[in-house]
């Protein structure tokens, strides 16, 4: 696995700054959020000149720009909230084809499982695939992540199924796509809903040949309780990262390391990928 950091951890701290921590830490990979918060270097209306601009930093610190995300969810009960959601992601879809980016994580969305059924499947899929052909159109890929619905409490968030974050649901999910669109596939999530190491391990085995890359952070439980989780490093929350990355040793993309909280952000990027390199293992012949 090649490790990099990843967009989410990052979105209070300046783009060049990201590119300094990320070399410095001996990376050559960062994940560019491409207007999904309102800090983002490169946003949704970006014309030529920011973008040229977001190309040379890059080039400058020789970080890789291979990977994009965008903000977006399509499962809600509105048809016209689906489309707006889709005609925004279709502009950050534009703007990586012309950074050069081959994937861009976008989701299917955040509404509980159990709500996404008929019509509103339906729709998902249909704003999927519709991204997923764009994306296409312009050499580029869209991978969706495995990502539950979260709901903020006192002292934490409480994670809950969604399309992609269910097993069965995920898997019926990518049948119903076109064949090149891909999974960022993201086992903290996963593991916040509920499924243990050896599940993972057994949905990573089933979607292996559609990962594009993989997202690396960690939750523990809030002392709040409730069943609350707060984000945290690897190896510092719920999940035994030597069984999961002995299992992904033939896992030949780009982990990103995805360390959520904002305030020492730099510091846990460090304390995850110290654990990351403990227990990599070299991809078997």
């Amino acid at each position: 696995m090649i490790f990099g950091n990843a967009a989410w951890g990052f979105r209070e701290t300046p783009l060049e700054k990201q590119l300094r921590i990320t070399k410095k830490m001996g990376l050559e990979n960062l994940e560019l959020s491409i207007g999904g918060h309102h800090n983002d270097y490169v946003r949704l209306d970006a014309g030529d000149e920011i973008i040229q601009e977001a190309k040379e930093l890059f080039n400058r610190y020789g970080i890789k720009l291979l990977c994009g995300s965008a903000s977006n969810d399509f499962t809600h009960e509105s048809e016209s909230e689906c489309l707006q959601e889709l005609k925004r992601v279709e502009k950050a879809i534009d703007i990586a084809g012309k950074l050069g980016i081959a994937h861009v994580r976008i989701f299917a969305g955040f509404s509980p499982a159990t709500d996404v059924a008929g019509k509103r499947w339906d729709r998902m899929i249909s704003c999927l695939s519709e991204a997923s052909e764009h994306a296409s159109s312009l050499g580029v890929s869209v991978a969706v992540e495995t990502h539950g619905g979260v709901e903020s409490g006192p002292g934490g968030v409480r994670h809950f199924h969604s399309t992609s974050s269910k097993p069965e649901l995920l898997l019926k999910m990518m049948s119903g796509l076109p064949p090149e669109a891909k999974i960022v596939f993201d086992p903290a999530n996963l593991g916040a809903v509920g499924m243990d190491e050896d599940e993972i391990i057994s949905l990573y085995r089933k979607l292996k040949s559609k990962i594009a890359y993989m997202h690396l952070k960690d939750f523990k439980r809030s002392p709040s309780g409730g069943g609350l989780l707060i984000p945290c490093a690897c190896g510092e929350g719920r999940l035994g990262w030597e069984k999961l990355m002995s299992a992904f040793s033939g896992f030949s993309g780009i982990g990103m390391i995805e360390y959520e909280n904002t305030k020492d952000v730099q510091d846990g990027l460090n304390r995850s990928l110290a654990v990351l390199k403990r227990w990599s293992r070299k991809p078997k012949e």
